[in-house]
């Protein structure tokens, strides 16, 4: 039911459609040759235009691309010195992180050698020396 007053709308509308064009051609103000002359430069002018703002918005479209890879090379520049920045702030931490390692093992290594040397020399000295014992 819903399909046949769909079907009479589509119809009445083509109708009307016709029905328009007819008038719109018995009373236009120019003639056949002259409306069709008009709609072709019509056509030419839209042509033309769509042409012209073609090209604009390629340009547009080329700057902000040249742009915009200009900005990201820039970024990338930035990027690469700031990661070296930090290698090489990294690698001076490094460094003096292993020489206090080193210091710090050498004087410990020091203290040891000397605890052994004054435990050695007590051994001997306790151990060259006559026991007396007083009761």
């Amino acid at each position: 039911m819903a399909e046949d007053s769909k079907s009479y709308g589509l119809a009445w509308f083509l109708a009307g459609l016709g029905v328009g064009a007819l008038v719109g051609i018995l009373y236009a103000p120019k003639s056949g040759k002259e409306t069709r002359e008009d709609i072709a430069s019509g056509a030419r002018e839209s042509a033309e235009y769509l042409r012209a703002r073609t090209r604009e918005a390629a340009e547009n479209v080329s700057a902000i691309v040249d742009r915009g890879k200009e900005q990201v090379s820039q970024f990338v520049d930035r990027g690469k010195e700031q990661v070296g920045e930090y290698v090489d702030r990294g690698r001076a931490q490094w460094e003096e992180f292993v020489e206090r390692g080193k210091n710090l093992v050498a004087d410990q290594s020091t203290r040891v050698t000397a605890a052994v040397d004054a435990g050695r020399q007590a051994y001997k000295t306790a151990s060259t020396e006559p026991e007396t014992h007083e009761y």
